[in-house]
């Protein structure tokens, strides 16, 4: 390691995301032979255009005077943005949060990294259910914490006897994704209630609050008519954590929101930690534009028959082939069992023919891969021959 700067920030620098590098992998082969040619499943990049109401809304805040639209908001956002998002969650869930409720951010990295540092103490633990978001343990561990992985169960689900025994007096929160990252599947009320419970009656014998964090960039996106549950309706100590990267298809933007609802213990307290929080990490005062926008767009729908129609033909697609995979119920990902114990060999076996799959030890959990359908429809078409060839590839190997 160098002496001259920090040795985790650097190993963190140097090794990078298994996501990110297979993403700039396949812009680069992108150049060698032609998009045409590579099978880019790698990252969580919508393909879906904006809503047209957003370019409308960027069109409109322009034309507002100009020190205004640029300059700084009050740290926690602008009140008017943050009341306009407190008025559409009261119209959607029925509650009565205000703008003092919420806290905006850089998308929802930021409010996870945020509402963790303000309600962690350093040596406490986080429980995080595997598969999950990588990025869990690396912010957990940066605030001097330990990630506690509970693997689901067979669905892809919590497993909330395995939650629950793995709580000890060290345990300050655990994470919810729902729709996941990276299987699709949306927590179910009654699973969430259980959970709940159990996490009450740890709270009760450790004398000390056990929050959610509940990450909800997903929010929006599901299929087949799957309710996404409201989880501060089911568990009081509940911070939301959301982006509109994937609703609004405006991930380099980088907008999103902490909720502290009014419903919670001591919200006032958390309230400010999380204010403390996002000034300690650089995380005051979110972008400025973005907010405006935010603000008019906050009850526009996500195009998700677009990202239907892809799960659809890729499910199907593999499916007919013979890959075992979990059915999302929500998300843009596909989670196909690999054909090998070893995902990341099989990964990197699936390069051979120009397919970008995300092997799932970076998600905490052996065996599968990640395939990110967010992407053209023609592109899931153009790739199932590959896939094909990959799967008589192995079978060829088999018989031999």
């Amino acid at each position: 390691m160098p002496a001259s700067c920090n040795d985790r920030m650097y190993s963190l620098g140097a090794s990078g995301s298994t996501i990110r590098q297979l993403f700039a992998y396949g812009q680069r082969r992108k150049a060698e032979i032609g998009a045409d040619n590579v099978f880019d499943f790698s990252i969580g990049n919508p393909n879906v255009p904006a809503p047209a109401q957003v370019r409308e809304a960027i069109l409109a805040a322009l034309d507002e005077p100009s020190v205004e639209l640029h300059g700084y908001t009050a740290g926690p956002g602008a009140a008017s943005t943050r009341a306009a998002i407190a008025a559409s969650l009261n119209r959607r869930f029925g509650t009565a949060y205000e703008a003092g409720n919420l806290y905006m951010t850089m998308g929802a990295a930021a409010a996870l990294d945020a509402s963790l540092n303000a309600v962690l103490d350093p040596g406490d633990e986080v429980i995080c259910i595997a598969p999950f978001f990588p990025e869990y343990q690396m912010w957990v561990e940066s605030a001097g914490c330990v990630c506690v992985r509970s693997l689901a169960d067979e669905r892809m689900m919590p497993d909330v006897d395995d939650i629950a025994a793995r709580i000890t007096p060290r345990t300050r929160a655990v994470i919810v994704n729902s729709p996941n990252n990276p299987t699709g599947a949306v927590y179910p009320a009654e699973v969430l209630a259980r959970l709940a419970d159990a996490l009450t009656a740890a709270s009760e014998r450790n004398g000390r609050t056990i929050y959610l964090i509940a990450d909800e960039p997903y929010r929006e996106i599901a299929y087949d008519g799957v309710t996404v549950p409201w989880v501060p309706a089911i568990y009081g100590p509940t911070l939301v954590c959301y982006s509109w990267s994937k609703s609004l298809s405006l991930p380099g933007e980088r907008i999103g929101y902490v909720l502290v609802p009014n419903t919670m213990p001591a919200w006032q307290e958390v309230y400010a930690a999380v204010c403390g929080a996002g000034r300690a990490l650089g995380y005051v005062c979110a972008p400025s534009l973005m907010q405006h926008v935010v603000e008019r767009c906050v009850d526009v729908p996500s195009d998700v028959a677009a990202y239907a129609r892809n799960r659809e033909a890729l499910l199907g697609g593999l499916r007919g082939i013979g890959y075992d995979c979990v059915e999302p119920q929500g998300a843009f990902y596909l989670w196909v069992r690999a054909l090998e114990p070893d995902a990341k060999a099989f990964s990197d076996r699936a390069r051979g023919h120009e397919l970008l799959l995300v092997p799932s030890d970076d998600f905490g959990m052996p065996g599968y891969v990640r395939v990110s359908y967010c992407v053209s429809h023609e592109t899931i078409v153009r790739s199932l021959p590959a896939f094909r060839a990959l799967w008589d590839e192995y079978r060829a190997g088999d018989a031999r």
